[in-house]
């Protein structure tokens, strides 16, 4: 689908990011060194990277969890915003991807904070779970399982916890209900899955940027 505010949405960018200067050069070096590494050009935008550092400080996250680390770009965003002595224990399929990610974490300051899982996040999360509950979770791994791991999201948290779930508008494409598209149908899964938990209260934040029209699924838990 075509993005809904022209080129507005890129000019607000813009701004945005010359106001909040979200990538320091320790993001941009992760950023550059994943790239010259062969990693997909996959990781969130750098003004992604700042919602979620923000949004783990207004959690107060000492102990969270990432599906799906890729080069250790948000996963130092979160660290930033945990507590001091926060962990994340972070998934990651590709041993090659992880293998970037603990050079990121090493040189971001934060590796003994750090605990990369290496596998399948439906073998790894079931180990995971014996160290929660965790502050917050975030999801953005392989997309058709998105519905699987928000379920697993809602296992691994307690009250106050917060789970965002990356990607969830894809450009629009989410408002395709013919389920022609295989990960907007699952990001469509994905919220159902939200709104019918009566334990959550949860919604949608839209995003802009240099990775084009997408946005966040953000849930509280309640109870």
């Amino acid at each position: 689908m075509n993005k809904p505010f022209g080129n507005a949405d890129e000019k607000l960018s813009g701004y945005v990011t010359r106001v909040y200067a979200p990538e320091d050069a320790v993001l941009a070096e992760i950023r550059a060194r994943s790239a010259a590494a062969g990693l997909p050009d996959i990781q969130v935008a750098a003004l992604d990277a700042l919602h979620l550092e923000v949004l783990a400080r207004a959690a107060g996250a000492r102990r969270a969890v990432e599906i799906g680390t890729l080069g250790g770009y948000s996963g130092v965003a979160l660290l930033r915003g945990m507590a001091p002595d926060g962990e994340l224990d972070t998934i990651e399929l590709s041993e090659r991807h992880a293998e970037v990610a603990r050079e990121s974490f090493r040189r971001a300051g934060v590796a003994a904070r750090a605990r990369i899982h290496v596998g399948a996040a439906a073998d790894i999360l079931p180990q995971v779970a014996r160290r929660g509950p965790f502050d917050l979770v975030f999801i953005d791994a392989d997309k058709p399982s998105t519905p699987d791991y928000v379920r697993w999201g809602l296992k691994l948290t307690r009250p106050g916890s917060i789970i965002v779930i990356d990607n969830v508008v894809r450009n629009g494409d989410v408002l395709d209900a013919t389920g022609a598209n295989e990960s907007a149908a699952a990001m469509r899964q994905a919220m159902a899955v939200l709104a019918a938990e009566p334990r959550v209260t949860a919604t949608v934040i839209q995003t802009v940027g240099s990775k084009g029209y997408d946005g966040f699924a953000i849930a509280l838990v309640t109870a």
